[in-house]
């Protein structure tokens, strides 16, 4: 089985620190949305059935017809790769220059961005704007105060995140949903592998209570959203 880092962090004299380390642990995804309801059919009785059975061919159709080839997904807008340099949060204050890479070491951990006032992108995946999901993930706070996604928590579905690019372009998400998970069951393939038909990001960080036996958060908050046409 494969490995994706997931999210950790601790503060105090390593104040705010982030590291994700690698492990995948199984997870459902979203909930599927509702089904339709489907109207109940009657079972014909024995004297309800036709005389003859049916033919082949139902009415209207030549022997010739063939079926309409299926119609190709709707991805959405879809860029081509590009590395992020500035991130903007409008909403809640962020702006941010100067992104930077961020690779698993050999020991497996990915480590975060030493500047808490930057944030750090996972190279392991896609840019901001191509097909699939595109991590950013940045320090909740430092030792002399906030970092760059202490605000993170207050983000609400319909907020705006920017990310202009190296090639000038600015892809433009739109956030979804927000969600805490506690750090034992951080939902690595809801996070690195659920984005199969458009183009997505998350925005990780640390959050909930802080554990000053283990110097940790115990849980990691995570911002879904989507690219915007």
């Amino acid at each position: 089985m494969s490995s994706l880092p997931s999210l950790h962090g601790r503060r105090g004299t390593l104040a705010g620190v982030l590291t994700l380390v690698v492990g995948l642990r199984a997870h459902a995804g979203p909930p599927a949305p509702p089904l339709s309801r489907v109207a109940a059919t009657s079972v014909p009785s024995p004297t309800d059935a036709p005389t003859d059975p049916p033919t082949e061919l139902q009415v209207g159709q030549s022997p010739s017809a063939t079926a309409a080839p299926a119609a190709e997904p709707d991805l959405g807008p879809i860029l081509p790769a590009s590395i992020p340099v500035t991130l903007d949060i409008p909403s809640i204050g962020v702006h941010t220059t100067n992104l930077v890479p961020l690779n698993v070491g050999a020991d497996g951990v990915l480590p975060p961005p030493t500047d808490y006032a930057t944030a750090g992108y996972y190279t392991g995946g896609p840019t901001p704007g191509q097909l699939g999901a595109a991590v950013i993930a940045a320090h909740v706070d430092g030792k002399s105060g906030p970092a760059v996604f202490y605000r993170l928590g207050e983000l609400a579905p319909g907020a705006l995140v920017h990310v202009t690019r190296q090639d000038g372009t600015v892809a433009t998400f739109t956030i979804d949903t927000i969600a805490r998970y506690p750090k034992a069951q951080f939902p690595t393939q809801l996070v690195y592998g659920s984005a199969t038909s458009r183009a997505e990001i998350r925005l990780i960080t640390c959050g909930g209570a802080y554990d000053r036996s283990t110097g940790h958060y115990v849980d990691n908050v995570i911002a879904f959203g989507h690219l915007d046409p």
